[in-house]
């Protein structure tokens, strides 16, 4: 599940670098850090979640 979601917010990222999402917040090409944080800040819970 952790792979399946890692990938599909790599594939987010490397579409708002390519064109803007148009999310509120990412609206402009170079906010796709955004969704970098976003996905260390879910990983960094799934590893403080899991036993």
């Amino acid at each position: 599940m952790s792979k399946i979601l890692m990938a599909l917010l790599l594939l987010a990222m490397c579409v708002q670098a390519i064109k803007p999402l148009g999310f509120p917040g990412l609206r402009q090409r170079r906010d796709f850090w955004k969704i970098a944080v976003f996905a260390i800040a879910v990983m960094m819970i799934t590893v403080l979640v899991r036993p």
